[in-house]
């Protein structure tokens, strides 16, 4: 004959197996959705990833097509309009600056991503190697990071940019390849903590390889954090392009950036051709805060002390 306390505990142990619990992507989903500030970052943000793709179907002109009746003294003609199909206006040399503001924007996130993709991908690997490994070769991986850090980055870009050529491609590695100290000391220490859990004890005792426990266990718990910094390094990254772009090191004509085109407005402030500077402005500003406020809202979200 069943009890009624046997009864009771089955109708627990139902009632419990129906409760699911949130894993931890779930659980940062869910906070982060309820940053306010971190969803209209992330509207924005693809907002501004569909004009820089989608943003050419709609321009009128080419973004290198000249429009001789419209350049130099006679500029400030190429006021934006509708009618003529200049959105934005056009530059000091007769070109659409809608389409140009596109093709910018559009390479300026490709920079920014890309250079953070390599700034993470080096800097992930070398520190969790670092911090696996540890003893002498920890210090002297971390003590070659040391040094590097303290060389003038921007310094060493620039002559990277000047010895073997400026393009796109030598941009993209540049701003990668200076810009992983960071993470590299970001992952070292995660590393350190990450390595003396249970799980990576299990792998040791069982014979797995060195190498594939930085590659499966390692650098995927590192996952989080390493989103996070990326998010935020993308706007970073932009920034040093533009500031490259603005010395003129940065992409070479018929290509430009948000960078170039604000050098280039900012040249023509005097002269009362505001749209010039207002529009490339505009979109590179909008596009640091969408990515500070995504960045700072996947900070919260991931952020173990507030669970």
């Amino acid at each position: 004959m069943i009890k009624q306390s046997d009864v009771t505990m089955l109708e627990e142990t139902g009632h419990l197996a129906q409760v699911r619990g949130r894993s931890l992507w779930e659980d940062a989903r869910v906070r982060f959705f309820r940053n306010k500030a971190a969803v209209a970052g992330l509207f924005v943000l693809i907002l501004i990833c569909a004009f820089a793709l989608f943003g050419g179907f709609f321009a009128q002109y080419e973004p290198d097509y000249v429009d001789f009746s419209l350049m130099g003294a006679n500029a400030y003609q190429g006021v934006p309009s509708i009618e003529t199909g200049h959105y934005f206006g056009t530059d000091i040399d007769g070109r659409d600056l809608f389409a140009r503001t596109v093709q910018g924007t559009a390479i300026s996130l490709l920079v920014g991503i890309v250079g953070s993709l390599v700034a993470v991908v080096v800097g992930t690997i070398y520190g969790a190697t670092a911090g696996y490994i540890g003893g002498r070769t920890d210090g002297i991986m971390m003590r070659i990071v040391d040094i590097l850090m303290s060389i003038p980055f921007m310094f060493v870009l620039i002559l990277m940019l000047v010895i073997f050529g400026r393009s796109i491609l030598m941009l993209f590695i540049g701003i990668g390849l200076i810009s992983w100290l960071n993470m590299a000391r970001i992952a070292r220490g995660q590393t350190l903590t990450i390595k003396n859990k249970e799980f990576v004890e299990a792998a040791i005792a069982t014979g797995v390889s060195p190498f594939t426990i930085i590659m499966r266990h390692i650098i995927p718990n590192l996952l989080g954090i390493v989103i996070v910094y990326a998010t935020l390094l993308v706007p970073e990254m932009i920034i040093f392009e533009s500031f490259i772009s603005y010395l003129g090191l940065g992409v070479q004509e018929p290509n430009t950036s948000l960078g170039a085109l604000i050098n280039a407005g900012a040249s023509q402030m005097t002269n009362g051709t505001l749209w010039m500077l207002f529009y490339p402005l505009f979109f590179f500003l909008i596009t640091l805060f969408a990515f500070f406020f995504v960045g700072d809202g996947l900070r919260d979200a991931l952020d173990p002390k507030d669970r």
